[in-house]
């Protein structure tokens, strides 16, 4: 933890913890739990740390054996040593994107997605714009939490408070040609082909009994795994992860007026999280991509407005280039 006092009077809280052993939604219980304690309150999120719950073998057999897992996850085993010459470079960037911008999106989608699903579509065109010599592929992939999810084995909300990591990690793969002729109707079409089958109870309880039969390997998700060296197998490739499970925090002294996070260097691919802001509807993006990626961005300056001064902002309509 670092906490870091302004000459204005406001204050920076700055935390890191290991994704090892919890994932986002549980340090954001963490966080919480901290803020409760700071107001003498009681603790909204008591954590449980209930493994069991995950497990699909005390209910029916194992469905570990769906091929899905293995294509979503790599043992770390399996991949090359990391060569720090090759290494390409990855900047951080934080946008702000209306409401209005975003409910435009989803028109243009058909409307028959959920805004998130229309933007990783909408993203997934950019990052074809955005492939360099020898890229001939795109590869997006969406963190799914799987705690929503997991409903009829041990009732509603059994998984609320669960503390350590329920996240699977799909993706997709689509010749850069090929995207860049699609219709964003269409690509969100193919998004929701390979996302919806993660989003089950089934899909969750089996990847638990997947892990638990590799332990102790530890496991990777393919898409950050090290770069292919074949020159045919070059691919540009991007995580979304949604904050929008994440609570509100208040020390006392209000709600925070911002948060965004910061992910360590990867070898492969870059990394989104769009924040949602309750009160209006926009979007605070966290971007960790490469120096190409950012410029195909930065060609949509209507969409993707750098964060300066949340207090400049407000919706207003805009036309991004589809």
């Amino acid at each position: 933890m670092q906490v870091t006092e302004l000459r204005c009077g406001a204050m920076v809280v700055g935390c890191k913890f290991d994704h090892r052993a919890a994932d986002a939604y549980s340090f954001f219980m963490f966080m919480s739990a901290w803020a409760d304690i700071a107001r003498n309150k009681p603790i909204n999120q008591i954590p449980s740390y209930c493994r069991f719950l995950l497990s699909s073998q005390i209910v029916s057999p194992s469905n570990s054996s769906d091929p899905t897992f293995d294509r979503i996850f790599t043992p770390l085993s399996f991949l090359p040593p990391v060569n720090p010459k090759t290494s390409s470079e990855i900047v951080s960037r934080i946008y702000y994107i209306s409401a209005v911008d975003i409910a435009r999106l989803q028109e243009l989608s058909g409307h028959s997605h959920s805004k998130l699903v229309c933007f990783i579509a909408y993203f997934w065109k950019i990052l074809a714009r955005s492939a360099c010599r020898g890229e001939k592929s795109c590869s997006m992939g969406a963190v799914v939490n799987g705690r929503s999810f997991m409903k009829t084995v041990h009732g509603d909300n059994a998984l609320k408070n669960y503390f350590g990591n329920v996240l699977s990690v799909p993706f997709g793969n689509l010749q850069v040609k090929t995207l860049l002729d699609m219709k964003l109707v269409e690509v969100a079409d193919e998004v929701n082909k390979w996302l919806s089958p993660t989003t089950t109870e089934d899909h969750f309880l089996g990847l638990h009994d997947w892990v638990e039969a590799r332990r102790p390997e530890s496991m990777i998700a393919t898409i950050f795994a090290s770069e292919d060296s074949k020159e045919e197998d070059k691919s540009v490739s991007c995580v979304v992860s949604s904050g929008r499970w994440f609570p509100e925090i208040d020390f006392g002294w209000g709600n925070a007026a911002f948060w965004s996070c910061h992910f360590p260097k990867r070898e492969k691919g870059g990394f989104l999280m769009p924040i949602p802001r309750p009160t209006t509807g926009d979007w605070v993006l966290y971007t960790q991509v490469a120096p190409s990626i950012v410029a195909a961005m930065e060609q949509e300056p209507t969409i993707f407005r750098p964060l300066r001064n949340l207090a400049v902002y407000k919706s207003s309509s805009s036309r991004a280039r589809l």
